[in-house]
């Protein structure tokens, strides 16, 4: 069984900064991808980040371009996301999340194509 430990979470100010990490563990499995979502209170949970171990790249949501990094260690199953100049907006809890099977198509963005979650670290930005 595979498991998937988000850390790194906090309350900070409004400009500052946090690095997100993230490590999943178990028997082998097949790691394609490792993202990250999040889920503001009375809102859906949205896709923030992703890195695909093949090849490297990476996808961010408008809203965090420019401000949010991915990155990780395929060979630890580990990824991170370092947030600067947080907004009182980027409040939420961040869940990360492993692509383990094939992608069926679905898009980067969808919860669908992820098969592992975390349960998540509570990032507060106050104003």
């Amino acid at each position: 069984q595979v498991q998937v430990v988000e850390s790194g979470g906090g309350l900070v100010q409004a400009g500052g900064s946090l690095r997100l990490s993230c490590a999943a563990s178990g028997r082998t499995f097949n790691n394609l991808a490792m993202a990250w979502f999040r889920q503001a209170p009375g809102k859906e949970r949205e896709f923030v980040s992703v890195i695909i171990w093949s090849g490297g790249s990476t996808s961010y949501t408008d809203s965090v371009k420019g401000r949010f990094t991915i990155s990780g260690d395929n060979a630890k199953n580990t990824v991170y996301l370092q947030m600067n100049k947080l907004k009182p907006e980027d409040t939420a809890v961040y869940y990360c999340a492993v692509q383990t099977g094939a992608s069926r198509f679905i898009t980067l963005s969808s919860r669908l194509r992820y098969d592992v979650w975390g349960q998540g670290t509570q990032v507060t930005v106050s104003s």
